[in-house]
């Protein structure tokens, strides 16, 4: 009999329970014809907000842009001697927009155990060059960011959430994207809560920067015609905005089946004794969204072919780290420290298929070739 073949992430099925809602929003757009900052992207900004708990979001073109935007607005980078301290262990895009932005990142290593950053190292590693923190919530959960906050507020220094991972996650009952000065999430597709192509916001409490951020995403414009500063194209598409507002009504739903599946997952795996096995950590006083279900293997080559064997698809989040990326080792590599446990995970980190709409019977046939992978 043959293997199912399982999606590793399951956009196809969602997309059937939204259908209707996302044809009706996106038939509207269409009729109207305001496809660049038409009124979705407005009630979208103001959906985002209430959600997070936050006074302002702003979307734009992507993740990316949601984190390189609110460093141009805060004057990160206006020095050539500017640093940001951010994770060895992200995906590239973190330590890119602080390149973009003109600072130099400075990476620094990560908690063992969340794969998240490290408050201790980052005080080790804040000068006088240092002109933002950037840590990120990586695979759906912050860090610890009463630590961050405390060391940021201690040095004058601003802290920018990279939250593309960890929307709707919380700590201590808040809101992942409301801790910080400004941050950015993501809505890629494969993101927890995703549009149909490349997306982002910002959020802050900010009046001021928040003016400035948005002046910053539509070209440094003040008024049409009118620029009074340094800008990118950074708009999110109204269609983009119509398809989120559609998603936002079951994403707390989703939030919720995303937890279910991954206790399940934590139950069964936390009966494995293999050497080197890992299963999830969440740290107390947080919740995840579980944008990965991501395990530490000692043998990764041999666990993957093992469960693409049985037709479970793995991912890889990620095979190296950042200050080891051809272009950062040549041109942004300095690092605080041997960054072991970044390294350690970067060579033993493997994903395993997450999406809220997972039934019982694949759960059961992915935890089944896990305990028999390892």
């Amino acid at each position: 009999m043959a293997n199912p073949q399982i999606p590793f992430i399951d956009l196809k099925t969602q997309y059937q329970s939204l259908k209707e809602n996302i044809g009706q929003r996106i038939q509207k757009v269409l009729d109207h014809g305001a496809f660049i900052n038409g009124p979705e992207v407005v009630e979208c900004e103001k959906k985002l907000a209430e959600f997070v708990g936050s006074k302002y979001a702003l979307a734009c073109a992507s993740g990316t842009d949601a984190l390189q935007v609110p460093m141009m607005a805060l004057g990160v980078g206006d020095s050539p001697d500017d640093e940001v301290i951010t994770t060895a262990f992200s995906f590239i895009a973190t330590a890119e927009t602080i390149v973009l932005a003109g600072a130099k990142p400075v990476y620094v290593d990560i908690d063992p155990k969340t794969f998240n950053i490290d408050p201790q190292q980052v005080e080790r590693a804040i000068t006088p060059k240092t002109k933002a923190i950037l840590p990120v919530s990586l695979y759906g959960q912050l860090p610890d960011m009463d630590a961050l906050n405390s060391i940021a507020q201690k040095h004058g220094i601003p802290v920018i959430e990279d939250a593309a991972q960890s929307f709707g996650a919380t700590f201590k009952g808040k809101r992942s994207c409301n801790f910080t000065v400004a941050s950015g999430t993501s809505f890629f597709p494969a993101k927890p809560l995703g549009c149909y192509g490349d997306g982002g916001a910002i959020f802050t409490n900010d009046e001021k920067l928040m003016t400035a951020m948005k002046e910053i995403r539509e070209h440094g414009s003040e008024s049409r015609y009118y620029h009074t500063r340094l800008g990118i194209n950074g708009r999110l598409d109204t269609i983009q905005c119509a398809i989120l507002l559609a998603k936002l009504e079951r994403y707390p739903w989703e939030i919720e089946q995303r937890e279910k599946i991954a206790h399940r997952y934590n139950q069964a795996f936390s009966e494995i004794k293999a050497k080197g096995f890992v299963y999830p950590f969440v740290a107390d006083g947080h919740q995840s969204v579980w944008a990965q279900y991501t395990l530490m293997v000692n043998d990764r080559a041999s666990f993957q072919k093992k469960l693409q064997d049985v037709g479970v698809p793995t991912s890889v989040h990620y095979p190296r780290i950042m200050p080891e990326q051809p272009w950062y080792k040549k041109n942004a590599n300095k690092c605080i420290g041997d960054l072991q446990h970044a390294r350690w995970a970067a060579d033993h980190v493997v994903s395993i298929p997450m999406y809220p709409d997972m039934d019982e019977k694949t759960q059961n046939y992915i935890i089944e070739q896990v305990v028999k992978s390892v």
